[in-house]
């Protein structure tokens, strides 16, 4: 099958651009034949508060792919539709941002077919990582319904997602568990993967001036909704020997953070890594947390969690989205309602009792990417009429 995955790749950064890039890999490699259409524009840089290119491949570069979309040259989006028409059999719209639905309604337009094959056109599968954004507008909604009325189905990753979706439109929905994608794929760049160092107690680690350190990760983009300032306040109230990193780009200005950082009194004990995390540094970072805590106020899916699995860590989560049944709690994890502070403080405290952190550590199950891509691949290509 000729399948056309439009979405972003390298030189964009981030966990959508090296899903889109693995998703195509995994395709050609069960035979079909397989482009990615990406980006040379993706939005204006004032959407986007940071840093949207990486100089150097975060995983393998697919090797066909071309970059026909800008958003500031309408007549592309048009071009590219009408080409797909002749020379794919189905199209996978990667769905990361509404603002980008007036270049897919064009592409859609384009290729003539508002579901399956009317008209002759390739069937098309919205793959949405959210169907909507965390943080909406008033035009997100209108402009995704828009989109997802002129597809032949949707696959999303979470059943509260498929909801949404079918409140969206009449296409198929479809609901395949996100396969992890930021470490899976073959390339350079890949960090090695170490066993977490043997000590007496896990996550007492001794300093230069051999004072016990214990300490807590908070990884990724820094937005609203994952809840830094929620973890800053349970850290102020948790454990008074326990450090924090907070390792990501900030979505805006890290000045809010800062304050609410000497506010709290916290300057000590919270170590701010602010910028895009490379995946080079991944490895250290891990090494040195004895957990990662996500404690979002809202979410659907996270590759987060089998990282932190993959390096051996525990992961301290709210309740929302698929963290509920990533985490086990008790087990390899402890698990909060969302935005509560004194629930996340006590599991900050519970997390360094005598001998629970090591108990968690132990009963940290790596993930198996092979099985799980094999399932998401099912599940997109039966959505695509080749099940």
């Amino acid at each position: 099958m000729r399948v056309a995955v439009i979405g972003p790749t390298h030189p964009y950064k981030g966990g959508i651009a090296q899903h889109t890039t693995e998703l195509a890999h995994r395709l050609a490699a069960l035979g079909h034949q397989v482009v990615i259409e990406s980006w040379s524009d993706q939005y204006p840089a004032r959407l986007y508060p940071g840093v949207q290119r990486v100089a150097e491949p975060e995983m393998e570069p697919f090797g066909s792919t071309r970059y026909p979309l800008s958003w500031r040259r309408p007549e592309g989006w048009v071009r590219l539709g009408r080409r797909l028409r002749r020379e794919a059999d189905a199209v996978v719209l990667v769905v990361v941002t509404p603002i980008q639905a007036p270049a897919y309604l064009a592409i859609l337009t384009a290729l003539r077919g508002r579901a399956g094959r009317r008209g002759g056109g390739p069937r098309v599968l919205a793959l949405c990582h959210n169907v909507l954004p965390h943080e909406r507008r008033a035009v997100d909604e209108p402009l995704i319904r828009a989109v997802l009325r002129r597809v032949s189905a949707v696959l999303v990753h979470t059943a509260a997602q498929a909801e949404l979706a079918a409140t969206l439109t009449s296409a198929p929905v479809v609901v395949a568990e996100m396969a992890p994608h930021l470490w899976s794929s073959p390339t350079r760049r890949r960090p090695e993967v170490t066993e977490p160092a043997t000590q007496a107690e896990p996550g007492v680690r001794a300093t230069a001036g051999g004072r016990p350190r214990r300490s807590l990760l908070f990884f990724g983009l820094v937005r609203p909704y994952k809840g830094l300032d929620v973890l800053l306040r349970a850290l102020a109230r948790g454990p008074a020997d326990v450090r924090l990193t907070v390792a990501g780009e900030f979505w805006g200005d890290a000045a809010q953070t800062t304050r609410l950082i000497a506010d709290l009194g916290l300057t000590d004990r919270v170590d701010v890594r602010a910028g895009y995390v490379d995946a080079a540094e991944v490895p250290g970072l891990f090494a040195a947390a004895d957990a990662l805590v996500l404690p979002y106020r809202a979410g659907t899916a996270s590759q987060n969690v089998d990282l932190a699995h993959l390096y051996g860590l525990p992961v301290i989560a709210t309740t929302v989205g698929t963290l509920a049944t990533a985490v086990r709690d008790g087990v390899d994890g402890l698990l909060v309602p969302p935005d509560d502070v004194d629930a996340l403080a006590a599991a900050l405290r519970r997390l360094y009792e005598p001998g629970v952190l090591a108990d968690l550590r132990a009963k940290v199950s790596p993930p198996d990417p092979q099985a799980a891509w094999g399932n998401y691949l099912d599940a997109a290509l039966g959505a695509l009429g080749d099940g």
